[in-house]
């Protein structure tokens, strides 16, 4: 009795989104908070209402703005964005998207995501090639060999070291790699499709919930607040570890569930049979898989890419475009390596691509989102009424109200830096007027961000599932009682950091 997938594409859902959004820039007041830059001349520029001005490149000018951010911070490129000058929010014309910017949202998104989908494009061409040479299937089928009877562990490693990851340097977009790995292993491993979304996606989403030192938010939100990104690390930290714990026992739980009885899969009752987008592992009995010289050259050059990746992302502040020139060098080598004619490597490569393709325009679209708004001037007016409104709360309930708001932000700004410039300043200068720690102030950030990460469709969500295959009805089933825990876990955390 297997349901049929009912459920609206990810482009669809995210275009609904963007329509939503271009209604609110008709029923919200337009309006903008002045912004701080640095300027070319070694000053700032302060860009306002019609009107651009410089100011002396120091500290004494960041206080009178009432900005709590060391000069030092923007002398090193710590804070790049524009930041909001608090006090400053004046009202605009209303500049309501028709139809014509809202048909042109999707594709300036793309446009400017053209960084982030290169990179996914040239992922899908390495690994279409790695994939046709062999070596993945026979190294998947060694390692399932290796685990068989204790998959759980796989589960638990890997859950654990994707949080990690997520919550020491951010990793987020770079974790797509990984499905063509991990889908057919889990699913040789006896569990359904949700499986290697909850360990790959979900485990990266947990790791930014309390990112103990990830530089994309802690830091920038921090920085913005005026506070040491060191304070309140022991919170997070502990947060961390009680949080991925879990997490952990939430998938494992589920996933020894489906495999007792493969019935009680939410894939199953939700989507149907549907297939797995990657090679399957044939199994061999009990013959324990041999590795021949070739293919073990193939498995240490792979590994060897992702660990320079993770090594130049952590050391050496690369980001999408010397990871992509990486995938590259990795695919031609692969070429060398596999002896592959010019053109047979560039059809494979060209291949891979294609099978990503849907994917990022996934992500070019959902960028489209907040253009709409930023076009219609209200995501400021966002801010400024949600500040009005919790700024007379008790601080308890105010850092509780901020941390659901910030949820709200999530579903239409998912830059974690971006949110960061956009909302700190201002929520730091509040948090000083009702005696709120300013490290609660960047939690609740987290806390926020981190939660409703896990199904905003302007993140990565929609293109985790469309590399696994499965449709957001049945992640929304699987991970809403996850969510509910995280809430309540987040709010105790945040009135005793407080109080405490």
């Amino acid at each position: 009795m297997a349901a049929t997938k009912k459920v609206p594409s990810p482009i669809t859902i995210l275009m609904v989104v963007i329509i939503i959004a271009a209604i609110a820039t008709w029923l919200v007041p337009a309006g903008k908070y002045n912004t701080l830059s640095v300027g070319d001349n070694n000053n700032f520029v302060v860009n306002g209402n019609n009107s651009i001005s410089t100011l002396p490149f120091t500290q004494q000018t960041l206080d009178s703005l009432h900005i709590k951010i060391a000069l030092l911070k923007f002398k090193e490129g710590a804070i790049r964005k524009p930041v909001s000058i608090p006090g400053t929010y004046y009202a605009l014309e209303r500049n309501g998207q028709g139809i014509v910017p809202l048909l042109q949202a999707p594709l300036k998104g793309i446009m400017d995501s053209i960084d982030i989908i290169l990179f996914i494009l040239v992922i899908g061409g390495f690994m279409h090639i790695f994939n046709q040479s062999g070596a993945m299937e026979k190294g998947l089928q060694s390692l399932t060999h290796t685990m068989k009877g204790r998959e759980s562990w796989l589960i638990i490693i890997l859950t654990f070291l994707f949080s990690f990851a997520g919550a020491s340097y951010g990793m987020a977009e770079e974790a797509m790699v990984f499905y063509p790995i991990m889908v057919p292993l889990f699913l040789a491993a006896g569990y359904d499709l949700l499986i290697p979304v909850a360990v790959i996606f979900g485990g990266t989403q947990l790791g930014t919930l309390a990112s103990v030192s990830n530089p994309f938010s802690t830091i920038i939100a921090s920085n913005a607040a005026g506070v040491n990104w060191a304070d309140g690390l022991t919170e997070r930290m502990l947060m961390a570890v009680i949080s991925t714990i879990i997490f952990i026992w939430y998938i494992v739980r589920y996933a020894n569930k489906i495999k007792k009885d493969p019935s009680r899969s939410i894939v199953l009752k939700v989507d149907g049979p549907v297939p797995s987008l990657y090679p399957s592992i044939e199994k061999d009995g009990d013959a324990v898989p041999k590795l021949d010289t070739r293919t073990k050259l193939l498995l240490l050059l792979f590994l060897a890419t992702f660990a320079t990746m993770i090594t130049g992302v952590v050391k050496f502040d690369w980001w999408l475009t010397e990871m992509s020139t990486l995938f590259l060098a990795a695919s031609i080598l692969l070429g060398f390596i596999l002896k592959l004619g010019e053109k047979k490597f560039v059809t494979q490569f060209i291949d891979g691509a294609k099978e990503l393709l849907a994917v990022a325009f996934i992500v070019g679209v959902a960028r489209g989102v907040t253009i709409v708004l930023n076009d219609g001037h209200i995501s400021d007016s966002i801010l400024y009424y949600s500040a009005k409104l919790v700024g007379n709360m008790p601080p308890a309930l105010f850092i509780v109200i901020l941390m659901c708001l910030y949820m709200v932000f999530t579903l239409f700004i998912s830059s974690s830096s971006g949110m960061a410039v956009l909302t700190m300043p201002i929520m730091g200068a509040l948090a000083i007027i009702i005696n709120v720690p300013g490290r609660e102030i960047v939690n609740a950030y987290l806390y926020g961000m981190g939660i409703m990460g896990f199904i905003t469709p302007t993140g990565l969500i929609l293109p985790a599932l469309a590399l696994s295959n499965v449709s957001l009805k049945a992640w929304l089933k699987f991970i809403y009682p996850l969510m509910i825990i995280l809430l309540l876990l987040c709010a105790a955390f945040l009135i005793a950091g407080i109080y405490l």
